[in-house]
């Protein structure tokens, strides 16, 4: 059996093609990163908002299923606050605020390699009766 990290950076496919990685999984929070590419680019030349909450998406994910039932997001919240351009390292940080049985809450912050906010994300998920199947977390 694989640990949760491996788990999630294997098997979403979409932040896996995306470049995104999770680099630290703890019960309740969880950190990835990336690179901005050309790729992520919108068409004012900064990185698409959409790349900011899949990168916030995967921390979450590892945030809510570290406790071990399926948990899966039901509302999320973003706020941009500044742009991110090509080369730029994002680091999204996710933190559960409220480790609820049924409707755990989390905070994610999306910085870039200077430590300045870039965006920040609220959400919920449901945690199903499911377990999740890993061993540990990292």
């Amino acid at each position: 059996m694989a640990t949760l990290k491996e788990i999630l950076n294997n098997g979403d496919k979409f932040a896996k093609e995306n470049g995104i990685q999770l680099t630290e999984v703890r019960e309740g929070f969880a950190r990835a990163e990336m690179i901005v590419e050309e790729r992520h680019l919108n068409a004012a030349g900064v990185c698409q908002g959409g790349v900011y909450f899949t990168l916030a998406d995967l921390t979450f994910a590892a945030v809510t299923n570290s406790h071990g039932p399926v948990s899966l997001g039901v509302q999320n919240s973003i706020t941009y606050l500044q742009s991110a351009r090509k080369g730029d390292r994002l680091i999204a940080e996710t933190e559960e605020t409220f480790n609820h049985h049924r409707l755990p809450f989390c905070q994610t912050r999306v910085t870039n390699q200077n430590g300045e906010l870039l965006c920040v994300v609220s959400g919920s998920a449901y945690r199903k009766k499911d377990i999740f199947p890993f061993d540990k977390l990292q």
